[in-house]
C-alpha cells in the first residue's frame, strides 16, 4: 500500500487560555495533528514546537481519546489517579486531587465502582478526570463524545464548558459537528480535505456561558453555521479522492 500524505503545511498557533475547535472532513488528518502535538508521533518534514521545543508525552499535555480507555480491572479512582502515580505523586496529594477532580464532573459517588458499571456518560467523565487531574496546560480531545447518545453529548459539551470556565488553559478539540464546534469554541481552525491543512480559522463571536439553547437562534450562530458548512461540503463536492465527489462544476 501507498503511503498516505495526511497533512501538508500545518500551520496552526493556540493562544493561551483559549478553547479551540479543529474541524473539517473525515480523513483529513484532525487526529494525526493531535498525535503530533502530543509527540505520540513525529512528522515526516517540518517541526512541531509545544512550550517552544518539540512535544513529548507528559503531564503538561492531556489527551482524551474518541475511545474511554479505562483500565477494566481498575476502579474509577484508581483509573483517574493513574497518571499520577506513574509521575511519583505521593498517596496524600493523589487522594485529594482525585477527588477533586470526581467531584468536578460529578463522580464522587462512583469512586469505587469499576469500569463495566458505568454508562457511556460515566465513562467518558472518568477519563475527562483522568486527562485533567495531571492538571495540564494543553488538553487535545479527540472527538470525545462522539460515540455518545444525542442527549449525553449537550450534556457533556455543557459540563466541558463549565469545566473549562472554571480551569481555562488551552484545549483543541476535534469534532466532525459544525454545531459541536462553534458551541464550545473561541476560535474554530477549518481544515481541508487530504492531505489535511488550516485553510481557515475563525473566531466565534457568541457570548460565555452558552448553556442556553437559544444561543442557536441568534443571527451570529446561523450565519457562521451557515458559512462553516457550506466550506465543508464544497470542500469534499470537489475533492476527486472524496466518496461524494461530485465532479468537475458544470461550466454551461
Amino acid at each position: 500500500m501507498a503511503p498516505v500524505e495526511a497533512l501538508r503545511d500545518v500551520s496552526l498557533e493556540l493562544p493561551a487560555n483559549t478553547f479551540v475547535t479543529l474541524l473539517g472532513p473525515s480523513g483529513c488528518g484532525k487526529t494525526t495533528l493531535l498525535r503530533m502535538i502530543n509527540g505520540l508521533i513525529q512528522p515526516d518534514s517540518g517541526e512541531v514546537h509545544v512550550f517552544g521545543k518539540p512535544p513529548k508525552p507528559g503531564p503538561r499535555i492531556g489527551f482524551v481519546f474518541q475511545s474511554f480507555r479505562l483500565i477494566p480491572w481498575l476502579n474509577v479512582r484508581n483509573n483517574v489517579g493513574f497518571g499520577l502515580s506513574l509521575q511519583g505523586v505521593g498517596e496524600a496529594e493523589r487522594k485529594e486531587r482525585v477527588d477533586h477532580y470526581l467531584k468536578l464532573v460529578g463522580l464522587s459517588r462512583f469512586a469505587d465502582v469499576y469500569p463495566h458499571e458505568l454508562s457511556g456518560g460515566m465513562k467518558q467523565r472518568a477519563a475527562l478526570a483522568r486527562a485533567l487531574v495531571t492538571e495540564p496546560e494543553i488538553l487535545l480531545m479527540d472527538e470525545p463524545f462522539a460515540s455518545l447518545d444525542a442527549q449525553v453529548r449537550e450534556l457533556m459539551q455543557m459540563e466541558m464548558m463549565r469545566l473549562w470556565s472554571e480551569r481555562r488553559g488551552i484545549v483543541l478539540f476535534v469534532t466532525h459537528s459544525v454545531d459541536e464546534a462553534i458551541i464550545m469554541a473561541d476560535k474554530i481552525a477549518l481544515m481541508g480535505p487530504r492531505p489535511g491543512r488550516i485553510v481557515e480559522t475563525l473566531d466565534v463571536p457568541l457570548p460565555r456561558p452558552r448553556w442556553d439553547d437559544s444561543i442557536k437562534m441568534q443571527r451570529d450562530y446561523i450565519e457562521l453555521r451557515r458559512y462553516l458548512w457550506d466550506r465543508i461540503r464544497e470542500m469534499v463536492t470537489q475533492d476527486p479522492s472524496s466518496d461524494f465527489y461530485a465532479g468537475e462544476p458544470d461550466k454551461s
